[in-house]
C-alpha cells in the first residue's frame, strides 16, 4: 500500500498553513501510521465552524495524518458538513471547492477516505444504464483530476470510495434470505464499481502530476454471511470488479477479525502495481450504551492490534463525534469525543499512539537512513497499544 509516510504531525504546520495554504508534505510527514478516526454526520459541535471544518482540525489536533468524510450530493444540512445547500454546486468537483471542503483537502492530512457519490447519475440496483454509466465516469472522473491537479507535489493520497455496499446490494437492510439480492443488483454494482475505476484511471492518464495519488475502493460490511457462501459483495461482486482497495466496515466480525480480512483478501483480484495488502478497516467501533469507556477503549485496542498484525493499510474508528441518537434523546456513543467535549480513553490512546509512533519513525529515520517499511513499523506499532497512559498503573 502506501506504506510509509508521516512523522511530525499538525504542531509542525501553523495556523495560516493548516487554514487555507496547501503545504507539501515532506517525506518523513507521509508516513502511514496505519490508526485514524472519521467525520459522518455528526450530532454536536462546540465551535462556529462548519461540522466539517471543527471536526476535522479537531482530528489533526489529535495528530492523525488520515481524515475519512462525505463527499456527496447530501453534503448540507443539520448533520452535514455544511449547513445549508448552495445553488452553485452540482457536481463533485464544485463541491471539493466549496470553502469548507477546500479548506479541509488543504489541510496538511496525508490521507483522504472518501464516501464519493456524484450527483447526477441514477442508482444501478436495477442495473446501471449506459447513459448513468456515463454521467458516473463523469463526475468521478472530473473530480480525480482535480485532485491530482490541486494537490500535484503536495504528497497527498486520495482514496475514494462508498458506504456499506452490501446494504446498498441487499435492499432492506433484509438478511434472512438471498432472494433480495437480485442478478440486476449485482451486475449493477460490477458495472458501478468498473466505472468508478476507469474513471481514477483515466484521470490519472489524463493529468499531469506528481507527488499526489487516487486510487478507488469498494467497501463490504456482510462478510460473515459471505463466509457462509451467501450471495455478497464479497462473493458475487467483489471477484469481477478491478478495484484497487477494499474497506471492511467490521461490525460482522466479532473476535476473529483476521479470518474476515483473509476471506476478503482471497477475493479480491490481483492490481499489477499495487504491492502489499489492499484490504483495510473502514469503521470499527463500540458503542458506551453497551460498553463503559474503559471497556469501549480495550475493545478498541483489540481492533488496532489485530489490524496492525494483519497489515491493513489502514484501521478506522466510527467515529471523532457520535452520530446515532436514540428516539428519546440519548447519544449511543459512537464517539472519541462526547457530547460534552469530554475526551475518551479510546481518544487518549489514538493521541498517545500517534506521539510514540512518530518518535519511532523519526528515530529509525535518524538512525537507519530511509523510513521503516510498513511491515517493520507495524511489528513495533502493536507494543505501543500496550503501553498505560499517564495515570494508568
Amino acid at each position: 500500500m502506501v506504506g510509509v509516510l508521516l512523522g511530525l504531525g499538525a504542531t509542525a504546520f501553523s495556523a495560516s498553513e493548516v487554514r487555507g495554504q496547501t503545504a507539501a508534505l515532506p517525506e518523513v510527514e507521509r508516513f502511514s501510521y496505519v490508526l485514524g478516526t472519521q467525520t459522518i454526520g455528526a450530532a454536536y459541535q462546540f465551535t462556529n465552524e462548519t461540522r466539517l471544518v471543527e471536526t476535522a482540525q479537531a482530528i489533526l489536533d489529535m495528530g492523525s495524518n488520515v481524515l475519512k468524510f462525505s463527499l456527496g450530493k447530501t453534503y448540507y444540512g443539520e448533520r452535514g458538513n455544511i449547513p445549508e445547500a448552495n445553488p452553485e454546486i452540482r457536481c463533485l468537483t464544485d463541491l471539493a471547492q466549496e470553502p469548507s471542503h477546500k479548506r479541509v483537502l488543504d489541510m496538511p492530512f496525508a490521507y483522504y477516505v472518501l464516501w464519493v457519490y456524484p450527483f447526477t447519475p441514477g442508482w444501478w440496483d436495477k442495473g446501471f444504464a449506459a447513459a448513468d454509466q456515463q454521467k458516473e465516469y463523469q463526475e468521478v472522473h472530473d473530480v480525480a483530476c482535480h485532485l491530482l491537479k490541486t494537490y500535484s507535489g503536495s504528497g497527498k493520497t486520495f482514496f475514494l470510495g462508498h458506504w456499506e455496499g452490501d446494504w446498498h446490494l441487499r435492499q432492506g437492510y433484509d438478511t434472512k434470505t438471498d432472494d433480495v439480492v437480485t442478478p440486476a443488483a449485482v451486475q449493477g454494482m460490477i458495472d458501478w464499481l468498473n466505472v468508478r475505476q476507469r474513471a481514477v484511471d483515466d484521470a490519472k492518464r489524463d493529468t499531469l502530476h506528481h507527488a499526489v495519488e487516487v486510487y478507488n475502493y469498494c467497501e463490504v460490511n456482510l462478510v460473515r454471511l459471505a463466509m457462509q457462501g451467501r450471495r455478497s459483495v464479497t462473493n458475487d461482486v467483489l471477484p469481477k470488479a478491478n478495484v484497487d482497495y477494499v474497506s471492511y466496515s467490521s461490525y460482522d466480525s466479532g473476535t476473529d477479525l483476521k479470518s474476515a480480512l483473509d476471506y476478503i483478501e482471497s477475493k479480491l483480484p490481483p492490481k499489477p502495481g499495487l504491492n502489499g495488502k489492499r484490504v483495510f478497516l473502514g469503521e470499527y467501533g463500540f458503542p458506551t450504551i453497551h460498553n463503559t469507556p474503559a471497556q469501549q477503549d480495550e475493545r478498541s485496542r483489540q481492533v488496532m492490534r489485530a489490524g496492525l498484525e494483519w497489515g491493513c493499510p489502514f484501521v478506522l474508528y466510527w467515529e471523532l463525534f457520535n452520530n446515532e441518537v436514540d428516539k428519546d434523546g440519548k447519544q449511543r456513543g459512537f464517539w472519541l469525543i462526547d457530547d460534552q467535549g469530554a475526551k475518551q480513553p479510546v481518544y487518549l490512546t489514538h493521541q498517545r499512539y500517534y506521539e510514540r509512533a512518530r518518535r519511532y519513525v523519526a528515530d529509525f529515520r535518524q538512525r537507519e537512513r530511509r523510513l521503516p517499511t510498513a511491515e517493520e513499523f507495524a511489528k513495533v506499532a502493536v507494543t505501543f497499544l500496550d503501553e498505560p497512559r499517564e495515570g494508568e498503573q
